[in-house]
């Protein structure tokens, strides 16, 4: 007994280190947070870094410093901070653990489907077709951040209705960690609930088909008690800095009302956008929609399944893609979260490996020997080549320090002791990250929003501020106000191309 615990020990950590090896191989090539490429400057991701330095450095966010995603995107970002001020090291071992995370989830849903040994060698590979897609970018984004939890909640969902629908309905605590999953999510960019809404919508579905009315309204409330949980830790830190209204009105208000959507012309014109951005979705992240279409067509024809079952996945699915693209603007990274049920095609393939084994009476339920190293060593390995040679992001090794400019510019600013910047013309573009300023200004980037309030239109509020030459420097891509040079003088420029996006960007000082 003691020789079989020591053996299963010494495999599990064989499982798991080929899990955290193949998410850091994958990763150091496909994110540019990794410590192969010379900086992530990808302004979404440093306005989240930005975001999360002023979190732990006093400020009240949407407040004090403001950005329009949710207080877990922040959060994480802050603690990466921690790691590294003015690098993202701490992002990249963000994302290496998130990245983990993933792949040991579908591990699990893969197990769901094939034999234990086939499912951990296969896990990665619905990781590999993530990281090298289009939709994956620049490495950091929300979505990403988001990918194990709906990893997780798909996992509990498909155990339900594989191995106890329709002998039994979900259990109360599962139902409750699946509403603490869509607190989360709700909490970090709550376009993505349409997952959660469908998902919970099928647990009560299946109540139903019990005829447990009753309890089907308290597994409802239940779930949105485990939705409320994620909520109090930042309702008490709003709270207690008496932002509760700035909260509201930056995340929700915001995001609902005033972040712009497209002109789609009706329902059918909805319908129509939907269906064009789905097909281009499919084009430019083909590597891994081969799989979600493989394994969404395979759930709703295996046969001998009730009818739940069949829709299951092909539900969650609909509901997170109509979730995100209701408002019909598309970005490249917004469709990731639909990356997870890659998961599916790749358990056809575990199916499939399982079926030709069982003819040739081998036993892929045994453990891990020597020729399964081998292989996993194999596999990580072509996933690796294949990521070289897919993701958009391999051109940017290439890139140095001498040849970037923001580290002309980090010299530059940091010639001043305790220098205060602000950035106008884009999001940030990664001086804040790479000086080490936390954001003095509320608006300490331009956001694409018309806020009707003067007070709080982002546009008027920057003016003030080089009116006022609030801060020691300002950076602006490609545009900046003329009255610019009454406080400021011109100290550099230089152009930057990325994405077929050809910019200037202009550093300025202010007059002594």
């Amino acid at each position: 007994m003691e020789k079989k615990r020591l053996y299963l020990s010494i495999e599990n950590i064989f499982v798991y280190g080929y899990f955290l090896l193949s998410a850091v191989l994958f990763l150091l090539l496909a994110s540019r947070s990794s410590l192969l490429y010379v900086c992530n400057n990808w302004d979404d991701a440093n306005s989240y870094f930005s975001m999360g330095k002023a979190l732990f450095n006093g400020k009240v966010l949407y407040r004090d410093v403001f950005d329009q995603k949710g207080m877990y995107l922040y959060f994480l970002y802050g603690l990466a901070y921690l790691v590294s001020h003015t690098t993202f090291k701490g992002v990249f071992l963000l994302e290496i653990i998130l990245g983990t995370l993933d792949i040991i989830g579908f591990n699990k849903i893969l197990s769901l489907y094939t034999k234990k040994r086939i499912a951990a060698l296969l896990a990665p590979l619905p990781f590999m077709t993530i990281v090298s897609s289009r939709s994956f970018w620049w490495g950091g984004a929300a979505e990403e951040i988001c990918l194990p939890i709906y990893i997780w909640g798909l996992y509990i969902l498909l155990d339900y209705f594989k191995n106890k629908y329709p002998d039994s309905t979900m259990s109360f605590k599962r139902i409750f960690i699946g509403g603490l999953l869509a607190g989360l999510i709700a909490n970090i960019k709550f376009t993505g609930l349409g997952f959660f809404f469908a998902w919970m919508a099928l647990v009560w579905l299946a109540f139903l088909t019990h005829k447990e009315f009753v309890s089907s309204i308290k597994a409802c409330v239940i779930f949105l008690l485990g939705m409320f949980v994620p909520f109090v830790p930042w309702i008490i830190y709003f709270a207690l800095n008496h932002a509760l209204y700035d909260w509201y009105w930056g995340y929700v208000y915001i995001n609902v009302f005033l972040y712009p959507n497209e002109a789609m012309g009706g329902i059918f014109g909805r319908i129509y956008t939907m269906a064009k951005i789905l097909y281009w979705l499919i084009w430019d992240n083909f590597m891994y929609f081969a799989f979600v279409i493989l394994g969404l067509f395979y759930s709703l024809l295996k046969r001998n399944q009730k009818i739940l079952t069949r829709f299951a996945a092909p539900i969650l699915f609909a509901f997170m893609f109509m979730g995100i693209f209701i408002g019909g603007r598309e970005l490249p990274y917004y469709s990731l979260p639909l990356s997870v049920f890659s998961v599916l095609g790749v358990a056809l393939c575990g199916e499939v490996i399982d079926f030709f084994l069982a003819k040739r009476k081998e036993n892929s339920m045994s453990g891990f020997g020597v020729k399964d190293i081998l292989i996993s060593v194999l596999l990580c390995a072509f996933s690796t080549i294949i990521i070289y040679f897919t993701s958009m992001n391999i051109p940017f090794l290439a890139e140095t320090k001498e040849n970037m400019f923001l580290y002309r510019f980090r010299d530059e600013v940091l010639t001043e002791d305790d220098p205060t910047l602000l950035n106008i013309g884009c999001l940030d573009a990664g001086l804040y990250t790479l000086t080490g300023i936390v954001p003095s200004c509320r608006w300490f980037q331009t956001q694409t929003l018309d806020v009707p309030e003067p007070e709080n239109n982002p546009y008027k509020e920057q003016d003030r501020y080089i009116k006022e030459a609030m801060t020691d420097f300002v950076i602006a891509r490609d545009t900046y106000p003329e009255f610019i040079f009454e406080k400021y003088d011109l100290i550099d420029q230089a152009p930057y191309s990325y994405s077929g996006y050809d910019f200037i960007f202009y550093l300025f000082k202010k007059k002594q």
